[in-house]
């Protein structure tokens, strides 16, 4: 993260909040307690993570019809647009990476940890 925290900084967002960003972008919608599993981020840390980003209207939250105490997030076009703005230097920054360390050594990594994130969710 030492290689992208200081590109989110000049974009305006933290790293957890780049990391809520990216799961919604990858699910379209998820129930609360599904995101903050999914971005490894703790209820109340996600609850003031939330609160940040739906004051800045990237996303949206609607009350669950069957169960009023459950609530589904979403992001904004206003989100996706960051995103699109973020995508150009993360690229950057990732074949940056592989230059460094190559991509088989790459892939090894991702490889290890999702085995090691799939083991802590089961």
């Amino acid at each position: 993260m030492a290689h992208f925290r200081p590109m989110l900084q000049r974009h305006g967002i933290t790293e957890q909040q780049w990391r809520v960003i990216r799961v919604l972008a990858e699910n379209n919608e998820l129930e609360v307690t599904q995101l903050a599993k999914q971005a490894f981020v703790l209820g109340p840390s996600l609850s003031r993570i939330l609160r940040t980003l739906e004051s800045r209207n990237l996303v949206t939250k609607r009350r669950d019809k069957n169960d009023g105490r459950r609530y589904w997030l979403a992001l904004t076009d206003k989100a996706h647009a960051l995103i699109g703005d973020v995508q150009p230097d993360s690229i950057r920054i990732y074949g940056e990476l592989e230059d460094r360390l190559g991509r088989e050594q790459i892939n090894e990594l991702l490889t290890i940890l999702d085995e090691f994130t799939g083991r802590l969710t089961d």
